[in-house]
């Protein structure tokens, strides 16, 4: 068995509390790309195999992301390669309305915990102009714990859009929280064909669609 030495413990993520991984900045390579939705950061490592997404990093409302690439990723290296160069590609083609499906191939979910990958893939699930309830997603993943449980996993995923967790609204159609912002959120729903009360409310549209899918306006 080969020996198991200190560098490589250093190239290897850590856990946040949440389960999330974190990354010293010197294992990962960045890329940055304009957007509709303003700047995007991807994370990528190849240490293990192709090219992989570690992270992804929306602007936000006073948080731009290169702003948060400098505070929590300052000795990432800037760089980019094919595989990654496609992959911003069809984000940018995402935020501008295309309908783009992103591959999990394309990330890495084996870095995180395997309680938060059953929620992350049922999530990737969710195809465009369908919403999924918090309640909805801890069923199908089987998530002990259930709706609040899938929303502490939520918050930490690290690849929003490639899995499209604006997708995932509360019970009451209320759109809830997006690291992206609100706004974001409510922008990228309605660009999806998602319709909205004046309220600001999800229209929930309960009618002969199975119950055990995420389906448009479904209310799990």
């Amino acid at each position: 068995m080969r020996a198991h030495s200190a560098k490589e413990d250093r190239n290897l993520p850590a856990r946040g509390r949440r389960g999330a991984p974190r990354f010293t900045s010197e294992a990962v390579r960045h890329c940055l790309r304009d957007t509709a939705f303003g700047p995007v950061a991807v994370l990528w490592s190849a240490e293990v195999r192709a090219p992989g997404i570690v992270r992804i990093l929306l602007s936000k409302p006073g948080l731009p992301a290169p702003r948060s690439l400098a505070t929590q990723f300052s000795g990432s290296a800037s760089s980019s390669c094919r595989e990654i160069g496609l992959v911003l590609d069809r984000i940018e083609a995402f935020l501008c309305g295309e309908d783009i499906r992103f591959s999990l191939d394309t990330v890495r979910l084996d870095l995180c915990p395997p309680f938060q990958r059953r929620v992350l893939r049922a999530v990737h699930a969710i195809r465009r102009g369908r919403v999924g309830t918090y309640r909805l997603i801890a069923a199908r993943a089987d998530v002990p714990g259930g709706a609040r449980a899938t929303g502490t996993a939520l918050a930490t995923n690290p690849f929003p859009l490639v899995i499209p967790c604006h997708r995932v609204i509360r019970s009451d159609g209320s759109p809830g929280g997006y690291g992206g912002g609100a706004g974001m959120k409510r922008a990228l729903l309605a660009m999806e064909g998602v319709v909205f009360h004046a309220s600001g409310k999800v229209v929930l549209r309960k009618g002969a669609h199975p119950p055990d899918r995420p389906v448009p306006g479904f209310c799990g």
